[in-house]
């Protein structure tokens, strides 16, 4: 009776040294997928970036602020990821690195790109401006030149 008890707590130990070398695997499988979506999503935003490239499109700088933005914003949730779970999810340093040097260089273009959404915007701004100072008619036009009213003339023609 004795040796069945022994032996039943050996299996237990053993099962719960199997259940606990397990647990990290599935912990790791389970906690890792997050980097896999995160890169799943890179290559969806830089798919559609060669596919406008391919089609010879140029992107307008909204569009281009836009989908840079979202590529930038990934980056950095992929970089935060990879910084918090580098021995955890096995991720090389050489990745890590790689990536951190494509993201700048996609945040210098956004740059670019959102600062040319601005001027634009100013742009426009100062052009409306300067249309609601000339009145309704931003050309001027006769309105302009008479002062406001065109007279008829008086008398017999």
């Amino acid at each position: 009776m004795r040796r069945k008890t022994a032996t039943g707590f050996i299996a237990t130990l053993g099962l719960a040294a199997a259940l606990i070398d397990a647990s990290p695997a599935s912990a790791q499988a389970s906690g890792c997928e997050q980097m896999q979506k995160l890169l799943q999503e890179r290559q969806a935003i830089v798919g559609q970036l060669n596919a406008t490239q391919k089609a010879k499109k140029k992107l307008t700088p909204q569009q281009a602020c836009s989908t840079l933005g979202r590529l930038v914003s990934n980056g950095s949730a992929a970089l935060k990821f990879a910084a918090a779970n580098m021995d955890w999810c096995q991720i090389p340093q050489t990745f890590v690195d790689g990536m951190k040097v494509d993201n700048d260089k996609a945040a210098g273009i956004r740059n670019q790109a959102c600062n040319a959404v601005k001027q634009q915007a100013a742009l426009q701004r100062r052009a409306q401006q300067q249309a609601n100072q000339q009145g309704a008619n931003p050309f001027g036009g006769s309105d302009a030149i008479t002062g406001g009213s065109i007279r008829v003339p008086q008398g017999a023609l």
